[in-house]
């Protein structure tokens, strides 16, 4: 919670100096996938990480220039924790929360119907393990799926497509890859299991916004 503290500590004052003339806040939805991480051990190896789930989120952003924007971005996300190898699967319940401020580069300007998008970014996602933890959990020798929380640094890579519904209304499609290190507090390794790469959460959301 402290790492998620200090990032909107950094993060809100700048929002509020960028020299935007127009804002745009809105809210989104859709689902994510993960791409897990590599776990080895003395007798087997598997892939760690979360399961696809829904995702949900909101903005508030503005435009620092013709073809440069920014915004700030929240995104909540199902996402059970699970541990797999040789076809055997172990599940606990998890979701996470992602807070990080964005950089777009638009492909047009503000006054065009269809503006493309790149979205470059950084901030902290909490993971957090929810439900009651199983008595026994099938694959503990690789993995041990925790219920507790823990916030990782954050980068943000995307991007997406804005288009003007109206002269106040845009919908939304945005990509973003969610990339933070291996929870370790949630994805415990027990003694002489390795783990490498990191997390990374494919998220692709819809979603609709007012300018202001």
């Amino acid at each position: 919670m402290r790492l998620t503290t200090g990032v909107l500590t950094l993060l809100l004052p700048v929002a509020g100096l960028l020299p935007a003339q127009t804002w745009e806040v809105g809210g989104s939805a859709g689902y994510g996938l993960y791409h897990d991480v590599s776990v080895t051990g003395p007798s087997a190896a598997g892939k760690a990480g979360f399961a696809p789930g829904l995702a949900f989120g909101g903005l508030l952003g503005n435009n620092i220039s013709r073809l440069v924007g920014g915004e700030i971005r929240y995104t909540f996300r199902v996402d059970d924790l699970h541990v797999s190898s040789s076809g055997q699967k172990a599940l606990a319940g998890g979701q996470s929360h992602a807070l990080h401020y964005d950089v777009l580069i638009h492909a047009t300007g503000k006054e065009a119907a269809v503006r493309p998008f790149l979205a470059v970014g950084a901030g902290a996602k909490l993971y957090r393990g929810t439900g009651a933890e199983p008595v026994f959990q099938p694959l503990s020798n690789l993995v041990v799926l925790t219920h507790t929380r823990q916030s990782e640094a954050l980068i943000s890579v995307g991007g997406g497509v804005k288009i003007a519904a109206s002269r106040r209304t845009l919908v939304r499609l945005d990509f973003r890859d969610y990339a933070t290190p291996r929870p370790d507090e949630l994805l415990a390794l027990p003694p002489n299991v390795k783990s490498s790469g990191w997390m990374h959460d494919f998220v692709f959301l819809v979603g609709i916004g007012t300018t202001f």
